[in-house]
């Protein structure tokens, strides 16, 4: 049986989700758009429960600043094009965005789009643990800035960016700060408003909820360009019918996520430091980005000796695995770039992602996996 270790990837949808979502997709069908009829304001009101939930559980107080989307792409590309085209429209003299080599590509493509339609774009480099030196971002700001993007947890090697260091210079510039919290929301504390924090994206998928919702919250008074046009829903942001059975379940996960997240990080930074004592009786294993702050469920490291492409294939025979983000389809991973991983380096990479139902019987077959695939690929006597 597959040992399944990428819940940064994605995670499987919480049966608890599931039963929240079951009443939506047939008996409780109706558009929330109509509001002409009992069933389609019974939806509407359930969509506006989920906005109360997700403000609640951010501990944020403006539920109209929720935007709900199909994911954190979308909610990226609707915070950062949304606010340079909307500083566009206005006459906003600032143009300069900023942002990190580590982030995701659903924030660097965005950023490289506005880049070649007229708004300059630093990117920073990261310290060699994978972390943003305040001072760094503080060199690089500026009173032409006008938004910094730096997400909340990698989504490979799991580092936790000072996010409250992070806001409270873009405030003293006068810039936005939108930060990407798909790894962060229901994992780790959070606090985006007593931070800071501008604009927040989020995903359903990467806490136990389904695939294909998300949200966008920002803080009232920032302006924003709809990205998607059509009935005027979300405030005219975001068109499109709401899909209500993904809505609740969205909620419903956060929900879950939060009432666990303290027990679950603990079980899981005790099984993830399990894991690593045991690669690291290997010889040869380099743990990518830092240890101190970083997801508890995360672990990513570099493993001597062996070619990238062999130990993936041997791996994946037991272990769901992977070497990098679900969306870099093979390529090298820009993110140990970053920290100086060479192209081998980062090929014989290994990110693992703990879950909810991670227990010792996974970690286990994991250790074993990687000895057994090390050992053949380095014609060394087993470590056993």
């Amino acid at each position: 049986m597959l040992a399944y270790l990428d819940h940064h990837a994605t995670t499987p949808c919480d049966p608890r989700v599931l039963a929240a979502m079951a009443p939506w997709w047939q008996g409780c069908f109706a558009n929330p758009s109509s509001r002409l009829y009992r069933p389609a304001l019974e939806a509407a009101a359930a969509v506006e429960r989920a906005r109360e939930t997700l403000v609640a559980g951010l501990g944020l107080a403006d539920a109209d600043g929720v935007v709900f989307t199909s994911g954190a792409t979308e909610a990226n590309n609707l915070a950062l094009r949304g606010v340079a085209e909307a500083a566009l429209e206005r006459g906003e003299p600032r143009r300069r965005l900023i942002s990190l080599a580590t982030e995701h590509r659903a924030v660097l493509e965005p950023l490289r789009w506005l880049e070649r339609h007229g708004f300059p774009l630093t990117v920073l480099p990261v310290e060699p643990d994978g972390l943003l030196a305040p001072d760094t971002l503080e060199q690089a700001l500026g009173d032409d800035t006008l938004l910094v993007s730096v997400m909340a947890a990698n989504n490979e090697i799991g580092v936790l960016q000072p996010l409250a260091a992070i806001a409270a210079l873009c405030r003293e510039r006068g810039a936005l700060f939108h930060c990407d919290a798909a790894q962060a929301v229901g994992h780790v504390p959070l606090d985006p408003a007593a931070w800071g924090i501008d604009l927040l994206s989020l995903s359903g998928h990467k806490l136990y909820g389904p695939k294909g919702i998300g949200a966008l919250w920002r803080r009232p008074g920032v302006a924003l360009a709809a990205q998607q046009l059509g009935g005027g829903q979300e405030g005219g942001l975001r068109g499109g019918t709401l899909p209500v059975p993904l809505i609740v379940g969205l909620a419903r996960a956060l929900e879950l996520a939060l009432a666990d997240r303290q027990e679950r990080a603990s079980r899981l930074g005790a099984l993830r430091d399990q894991l690593l004592a045991a690669l690291q009786a290997l010889g040869g294993v380099r743990v990518n980005g830092s240890l101190g702050a970083r997801l508890p469920h995360n672990l990513n490291v570099t493993v001597a000796g062996v070619e990238g492409g062999r130990l993936h294939r041997e791996l994946r025979r037991s272990l769901a695995v992977s070497s990098g983000s679900a969306c870099s389809q093979g390529s090298p991973s820009h993110v140990l770039a970053a920290l100086g991983r060479n192209r081998a380096e980062a090929a014989a990479s290994i990110r693992f992602g703990l879950g909810r139902d991670t227990g010792e019987a996974e970690i286990g077959r994991a250790i074993a996996a990687v000895e057994e695939a090390v050992r053949a690929l380095r014609n060394g006597p087993s470590l056993a």
